[in-house]
């Protein structure tokens, strides 16, 4: 048995550090991801005690931001990419540019050359991938109008960085780094830009094509193992093909994957199964962010730290917030997006490193940088939190429950009293509801997808778009008056939490949810439910009814009279 085990080790001390950090930040009120950058600083070589593997840490958290991008993927088409182009595309690049002119100007208030203001702007231009899908999963807004301009516009920032990380070498020395022997810039621009686009072919014409294909072959093997093998598979091949083939980023990759996934039926169990591996992996791309973040550069240069930090904050949203009211859209989107994107991530550590190989950015820079990313991704769950509230308090004064979607019909107006509340509206909550609605019952639902909210409506089913697990979304739609709730979602932790904030407001509720699983059952009962249904509990006993009905076909034949012995 070897005594040095870097890998274990690493794995070890992140995912038990972070889950210390995390309840402890859950206690205090703090969003968990505070407590995992924290336990990332803890196990950081500029920190005394457990020293990580510094060089593993960051390539086991690629992983999560593959599996992350691969899962936004099945939830997004080719058609919802299209759609936002006409945003995303000239709104990425617009504050691509103020971002950089910012950090252009910082380093020239500091001392530092062009081309490190250059690369400085660049790298606090980026957005971390997983800090804003992670947002827009907490609040259902992944199928959102305003989640699908966030991640194009994230999308267009990813293609951007590509050809920045290969056109800067080429550029190093005309910005006063050090020149590249045998580089040309109109030739690595050419190259690129011809591995971007036969990725993009090959991903629509071939995968669209021989994903789906292995995906239901393996399903019809029966095998859940070699089922969840085939997702994880993919994900993490086909992002790795990518960037050794094509030079494109892991997380452009697996999100491509999982868009051609998108088309076949079982894209939705294929999320489900990669559920688990996305959020563990997750949480070791922030204590790999901790990791790498020295405290001391808090003390040697406040004032640039302050700089950085503002930049990344009030001008980056300032910038998002002005272009996308310049296209029309209402302030909510135009504050979802400014929020989403004031944090920085894995670009930026990238780009730092490469500008310091360069000789283009000094060593304080790249701390300057994680200063950046370190600080302004636990800033930006409390931002989220404060545009919560602004919206509950403006839907309050307004004394309208519409979803904050601006193409949404307003819809019939939500009961107040003496009603059941459904969340979700897929294919088990869109039955429940249906039922409900045609006995009468006095019904509201929330949910997070806008397609799914507009159906409900022209029901005449009164609905609210947004994730129930926020209490100021159940608060919308009066939890304190209602008489049931029924969560008939299958992600079993935030129904726990949906549950929970309902007995919170009103402990007299009736409270029904759904399971999957005799452990998930045991969980939404700890949680406060009445009753849990398991789906699988009630096949069998439907099952069972209909043998009882066909009981004829199960009875068993009478034995044919045995045939005489020869004599």
């Amino acid at each position: 048995m070897p005594h040095s085990t870097p890998l274990i080790a690493t794995l070890v001390s992140a995912f038990v550090l972070a889950y210390v950090a995390g309840m402890l930040a859950q206690r205090l009120r703090l969003p968990p991801i505070v407590g995992y950058l924290l336990a990332g600083v803890a196990i950081g070589p500029f920190t005394p005690g457990i020293v990580a593997d510094q060089a593993l840490a960051p390539e086991l958290s690629e992983i999560g931001v593959i599996l992350l991008m691969f899962g936004v993927g099945l939830h997004f088409s080719l058609g919802d990419l299209l759609a936002v182009r006409a945003i995303a595309l000239p709104g990425a690049a617009v504050q691509i540019a103020i971002a950089t002119a910012l950090g252009m100007l910082l380093a020239w208030a500091i001392g530092w050359s062009a081309g490190s203001g250059l690369v400085l702007g660049l790298a606090l231009s980026t957005a971390s991938t997983v800090v804003l899908l992670r947002a827009l999963e907490e609040r259902g807004l992944l199928e959102t109008q305003r989640g699908r301009i966030a991640i194009g516009w994230l999308i267009v920032e990813d293609l951007a960085m590509v050809l920045t990380l290969v056109l800067l070498p080429a550029l190093a020395g005309l910005l006063g780094g050090t020149a590249q022997e045998g580089v040309n810039l109109y030739a690595a621009l050419g190259l690129t830009l011809a591995k971007v686009a036969a990725f993009v072919a090959v991903m629509l014409v071939v995968g669209r094509r021989a994903i789906p294909w292995l995906l239901e072959r393996t399903a019809g093997t029966g095998s859940r193992e070699l089922f969840t093998l085939a997702v994880l598979g993919i994900a993490l091949g086909v992002a790795y093909a990518s960037a050794m083939l094509f030079g494109v980023s892991f997380a452009l990759g697996a999100f491509f994957a999982g868009m051609v996934l998108n088309e076949s039926k079982l894209s939705h169990q294929a999320a489900q199964e990669s559920l688990p591996f996305r959020d563990a992996f997750a949480v070791l791309f922030f204590v790999s962010v901790g990791m790498l973040f020295d405290p001391s550069i808090l003390v040697r240069a406040p004032l640039p730290v302050l700089g950085v930090l503002a930049i990344i904050l009030v001008g980056k949203s300032i910038g998002a917030f002005a272009i996308v009211r310049a296209f029309g859209r209402p302030a909510e989107v135009g504050l979802t997006i400014a929020t989403s994107l004031a944090q920085i991530g894995e670009f930026a550590f990238i780009l730092a490193g490469l500008g310091i190989e360069l000789g283009l950015l000094p060593k304080d820079g790249r701390d300057l940088v994680l200063a950046g990313a370190i600080l302004s991704i636990c800033a930006n769950p409390l931002l989220f939190v404060a545009l919560d509230r602004w919206l509950a308090r403006r839907d309050a004064a307004a004394a309208a429950a519409a979803p904050r979607e601006p193409d949404l019909p307003p819809g019939p107006p939500l009961p107040e009293r003496d009603h059941v509340i459904l969340v979700g509206f897929g294919r088990v909550g869109s039955l429940v509801g249906q039922r409900l609605h045609d006995e009468g019952t006095p019904l509201a639902l929330i949910e997070p997808d806008a397609d799914a909210v507009e159906r409900a409506r022209a029901l005449g089913i009164p609905a609210l778009a947004g994730n129930a697990a926020a209490a100021e979304r159940l608060a919308a739609v009066h939890v304190a008056g209602a008489r049931a709730i029924v969560v008939a979602i299958p992600q079993a932790l935030e129904a726990g939490q949906i549950i929970r904030h309902a007995r919170e407001a009103n402990p007299a509720i009736a409270v029904l949810a759904r399971a999957h699983s005799d452990d998930e059952v045991a969980y939404l009962l700890g949680c406060g439910a009445d009753a849990a249904v398991m789906g699988e509990r009630e096949i069998a006993r439907s099952m069972c009814e209909s043998i009882d009905g066909l009981a004829r076909w199960f009875q068993p034949r009478a034995a044919a009279p045995a045939a005489p012995d020869a004599a």
